[in-house]
């Protein structure tokens, strides 16, 4: 990924907290037929390394399933908020009339070695993980065991568990650092309540 320095988030911290705003990742791997990417959401532990393990489940029908004999590194990509950027937005267009279209965005990526699990103990354990980090806010969040336990097991049998240990993390914060103060207010102001607003504000010089 090109990241020039002004760009680069290095905060562990803060691109664990876009991996966990953001967990539907896309899986990259390689494998006898070339590159592959699947879109899996995944779970991040945080306690058990420097930069954390992902587990997540797929289909047991997902080619990835036969990637067991060529285990190794991964990529996994986490996209944060993201968003088109117009010249109109920038207070120099009216003085000088130098500026185009660009995108801000926010992106992790996490490197790290991989391992299939087909194991329905660890699967259903990772399944309450999932839920439960997603159904918390909810007024009436769903668990596993609502529903019939011959339904799970069954389901259960259709999907294998990941687990990824995250050996490294890039992080890039395009987010309009390499523009003039006066620029950076107009653009906070003309997407006024969008994410990318904040996230401009929060890196302002």
């Amino acid at each position: 990924m090109y990241l020039p320095k002004h760009f680069a988030e290095t905060d562990i911290g803060v691109m664990h907290e876009l991996m966990r705003a953001y967990p539907l990742a896309t899986l990259v791997t390689q494998g006898e037929d070339g590159l592959s990417a699947n879109h899996i959401p995944l779970h991040l532990n945080s306690s058990v390394s420097k930069y954390g393990t992902l587990s997540g489940h797929f289909a047991r029908a997902n080619p990835l399933s036969k990637a067991a004999a060529s285990e190794g590194e991964v990529l996994v990509i986490f996209q944060g908020p993201e968003c088109y950027i117009s010249p109109s937005g920038y207070a120099t267009k009216a003085e000088t009339g130098k500026v185009v279209p660009t995108w801000n965005y926010t992106v992790v990526h996490a490197s790290g070695s991989f391992r299939l699990i087909d194991d329905p103990e660890w699967v259903l354990a990772q399944l309450h993980t999932l839920t439960a980090a997603h159904e918390a806010q909810l007024e009436k969040p769903w668990a596993v065991s609502d529903a019939p336990a011959d339904y799970i097991e069954k389901m259960i049998g259709a999907v294998v568990g990941i687990e990824i240990v995250i050996s490294r993390l890039v992080g890039k914060w395009k987010v309009s650092q390499n523009q003039p103060a006066a620029n950076q207010a107009s653009l906070m102001a003309a997407l006024n309540g969008q994410p990318m607003a904040e996230l401009i504000r929060q890196r302002q010089q």
